[in-house]
């Protein structure tokens, strides 16, 4: 049996759209495992994600098949396998613990991808504690001088290597209008959820100076606007008095890690689609 596959597609919200696509699954023998929608009255937008065995029917006799039926309703869309591994290049400053969390996870196999390289603005040793096996890895400096350069390079690592996510698993270094265009949709940041209010150094050090009751995360795509791209995923805790700046660092880490490794798999799997500035996520 053929892998299943996952269908997903945005257009203007208007009577059918749901009754022709599953008729036209049905037609070519396709038994439906999944599927969800979403209405965006405000937008007049309609999305829709459907996860199917395709039965005898090729992806691409599909592909092309229904390429009549999205430009009759003028929708934006995708056909993708499941199974298939998707390619990722992570890129990683001093603070190695989502980048340790993703590999783990990948490696275990809850994590659909197939790591093709790792970019840094620091030698290897600066993240010595995570193992990273063959995986390559691409010791890339950056000064303010360089950066464009350095830029450069990060897209041609990513051009060679067929990258088709790029994490920045707390890459402590903003990315220029050009890059962040370059990537648009498939590139994603983690941080703590402190912003706008503690920029720079020691954000928890900050919140614990002002006292604050919670903490969180939260993943987005990159976009011009630092840190304001689509929000995929977030998580937050309460935190009391009692807690030290050091407690707030480790607990911070533990959020940074399960949000960012969360919003992967949603991205992975065909789960997030774009609506402006904001996302549409079909969760499991």
């Amino acid at each position: 049996m053929s892998a299943p596959l996952v269908l997903t597609l945005s257009c203007t919200d208007r009577p059918g759209i749901t009754a022709r696509v599953t008729s036209f699954l049905f037609e070519r023998g396709g038994n439906i495992l999944e599927a969800q929608q979403f209405n965006d009255r405000a937008a007049d937008a309609f999305f829709m994600r459907v996860e199917f065995e395709p039965g005898s029917a090729s992806a691409d006799s599909l592909r092309v098949d229904f390429a009549e039926v999205a430009g009759a309703f003028g929708m934006d869309w995708k056909l993708v396998s499941r199974d298939r591994p998707r390619r990722v290049l992570i890129m990683v400053s001093k603070f190695d613990h989502c980048l340790a969390d993703l590999l783990y996870r990948w490696r275990i196999g809850e994590l659909a991808m197939e790591p093709v390289a790792i970019v840094s603005n620091h030698p290897r040793d600066a993240i010595g504690h995570t193992y990273l096996g063959d995986i390559p890895f691409h010791y890339v400096p950056i000064t303010r001088d360089t950066k464009s350069e350095q830029e450069a390079q990060v897209r041609g690592v990513a051009e060679q290597t067929g990258a088709e996510l790029v994490v920045l698993a707390r890459y402590m270094q903003i990315l220029s209008d050009e890059q962040a265009a370059h990537f648009a949709g498939r590139c994603i940041n983690i941080h703590h959820s402190f912003l706008p209010g503690f920029k720079g150094a020691k954000p928890y050090h900050q919140a614990y100076e002002r006292g604050v009751k919670m903490i969180g995360a939260s993943a987005h795509y990159v976009t011009s606007d630092l840190d304001e791209g689509p929000i995929i995923h977030q998580a937050a805790e309460p935190i009391s008095h009692a807690d030290t700046p050091e407690e707030l660092v480790r607990k911070g880490r533990e959020i940074e890690n399960r949000v960012l490794a969360e919003a992967v798999r949603l991205h992975l799997e065909e789960r997030v689609l774009l609506n402006g500035r904001r996302t549409v996520v079909f969760r499991s």
